[in-house]
């Protein structure tokens, strides 16, 4: 199969046909999925970045719960933006909406320098600009849902896993940078210094990437995933693991000042996010040799060991013990990130092609084009419903520290919430038995 692009569009695409991966489909997919990377890390950059400047607003004299609101807003609104802009790539184009999402973020840099240059800025300003940061959130579902269709279903766990993690070391660079620049030349640095990599990664997805008319789809085609039981299963499990990357690493700085306040509450936070982020792919690809679902339920298990190792360092005030707590955490969330996500795509390419020949090349390639579109369509609308896992763990850190003084029941919640994610796993996707009565062609998918 020949590949026709005029002008950044490309009208014929089969990541599944051997000889056109090779030959040149592999090429064209790499090159885009490195400036969806880069669009995506900026966009994690920008979302997260209230993480480290909710820190340093000390002049402002705003409560610990406040702060907290500061950080989980963005979060919420990330959550929400998200799923719209999982049906803008089939809508728009993957180029063409790469581009304008990735230039929506100037919104939040440019806000941030204007608020913190005025110190009688009051608390609905700082939070209607952090809420603009949650533009940032959005880029994440746009992007996967785009780059998904580059990709066949045997590459998809290590492709899905490398653009997630490029834009989820995000949440590191912001915690590693921001307090540098923040210490050298004031909070207004933290927003400016964005705008002129901003620019440049417009620049780039507009120059490099491309369109694909085969992932182009009327929006009441892809909205009928909202009603398979399926689509909202994934979503609380992804809750459970991209939920708490995401909350973990933005609350862990205000967290660690608010309860250990004799130590520099910045100065590790980068690493939590780095190893999550690092963790991902590692999931995606024990994911894609012994299933999602077997990778998925015992790493819940080992993020409520993580849960109970954190709550035993705050009883015991041992700071050494709490941050080897959430390292557990972050290569936990990081892990299940990248098998949940895995999940997705075969759930949804083997209900396409239940009933279908596998004789009947025809209808086969029509159904793994459908399957392809509704695992696309799923994957941005499970990081939506994942995202406000991000928003409760800080409100539920907050609302914990101002009634009761300390995190712990909000520590117990969570170990709660991951044995009731161990359960579903287990319960519908490793038994057998319910595999086949609920979804027949699950049983030989390698879920």
């Amino acid at each position: 199969m020949g590949l026709s692009i005029n002008n950044h569009r490309i009208n014929t695409w089969d990541p599944e046909d051997e000889q056109f991966w090779v030959r040149t489909g592999r090429r064209v997919a790499r090159r885009n999925l490195v400036w969806s990377v880069l669009t995506e890390h900026l966009g994690f950059t920008l979302w997260t970045l209230w993480s480290v400047v909710a820190v340093k607003l000390g002049a402002w004299h705003f409560s610990v719960d406040q702060l907290f609101w500061l950080v989980a807003l963005p979060n919420l609104v990330g959550a929400a933006v998200r799923v719209p802009y999982t049906f803008a790539p089939a809508r728009f184009g993957g180029r063409n909406w790469t581009v304008v999402s990735t230039l929506l973020l100037l919104v939040p840099a440019v806000l941030l320098a204007v608020a913190v240059r005025d110190p009688h800025t009051p608390y609905w300003a700082f939070l209607l600009i952090a809420a603009t940061a949650g533009l940032g959130g959005g880029n994440f579902a746009s992007s996967m849902a785009n780059i998904t269709h580059f990709y066949g279903a045997g590459r998809q766990g290590v492709a899905l896993g490398i653009n997630a993690a490029g834009g989820n070391v995000g949440v590191s660079s912001v915690q590693l940078l921001a307090p540098l620049l923040i210490a050298s030349f004031g909070l207004v640095a933290a927003g400016l210094v964005w705008v002129p990599l901003i620019l440049l990664a417009a620049a780039g997805a507009w120059l490099r990437m491309d369109n694909l008319a085969t992932a182009r789809s009327a929006l009441r085609d892809q909205v009928g995933v909202v009603r398979r039981g399926q689509t909202w299963l994934v979503s609380v499990l992804y809750i459970g693991t991209f939920g708490s990357f995401i909350g973990y690493a933005t609350a862990l700085p205000l967290l660690t000042k608010s309860q250990f306040p004799d130590t520099s509450a910045t100065a590790y936070a980068f690493a939590g996010p780095l190893i999550g982020s690092l963790a991902r792919p590692v999931g995606g690809w024990l994911a894609d040799r012994y299933g999602g679902a077997n990778v998925t339920l015992w790493n819940f298990l080992a993020m409520g060991g993580g849960v109970l190792g954190v709550l035993g360092a705050l009883r015991a005030h041992d700071y050494p013990v709490f941050l080897a707590g959430f390292a557990v955490l972050f290569v936990t969330a990081g892990i299940g990130n990248g098998s949940t996500y895995r999940m997705i795509p075969a759930i949804f390419r083997a209900q396409a092609l239940r009933g279908v020949s596998r004789e009947d090349a025809d209808a086969t390639a029509s159904a793994l084009t459908v399957g392809r579109r509704d695992g696309a369509a799923v994957l941005g609308l499970t990081s939506a419903v994942g995202a406000l896992g991000g928003f409760g763990i800080n409100r539920a850190f907050g609302y914990s520290i101002a009634h009761t003084g300390n995190a712990e029941a909000a520590l117990v919640g969570f170990a709660v919430f991951y044995a009731v994610c161990f359960g579903l796993t287990w319960f519908c996707y490793l038994r057998r038995r319910l595999a086949v009565r609920v979804l027949p062609s699950l049983a030989d998918a390698r879920v």
